[in-house]
């Protein structure tokens, strides 16, 4: 795969990594739900090591996730684009939002977390993984 590239909506804040991801996953926490402003979240998780951000505006909003544990959400301060979290249960990985990606499409996901807080009319791939809440180690 070649460099992975992203940014927010107004373009103030980009990111890159030329680390292969790990896996693309689909999560429907209520979390994600609000801070995606959908039903749903797809994420796409890559090592931190090589990851850069390059821009003004880059901020960030900590709370607990799911786990109790905290989640760091990082976000344009400009535009207000979610762009990746660092979540406490995954040390050296970082949680890109796949809306953020310059191109989302060579992305599909592998799994569904969360999928006890799935919206009733979402329709989930059966025939992938699929976990009532995040898988335990």
């Amino acid at each position: 795969m070649n460099n992975i590239n992203g940014s927010c909506l107004c373009g103030n804040v980009q990111y890159s990594t030329f680390a292969e991801p790990l896996m693309t996953a689909v999560c429907h926490c209520s979390d994600c739900q609000k801070q995606s402003g959908s039903a749903f979240s797809v994420n796409v998780l890559v090592p931190t090591e090589g990851f850069e951000v390059s821009g003004p505006g880059l901020c960030s909003y900590a709370s607990n996730g799911g786990s109790g544990l905290p989640v760091q959400r990082f976000f344009c301060s400009t535009c207000g684009s979610a762009l990746y979290s660092a979540v406490t249960t995954l040390p050296g990985l970082f949680v890109l939002k796949a809306g953020s990606l310059s191109d989302p499409s060579a992305f599909k996901p592998a799994v569904h977390l969360w999928c006890a807080s799935a919206q009733p009319w979402v329709a989930i791939d059966r025939s992938l993984a699929c976990y009532e809440q995040a898988p335990s180690e």
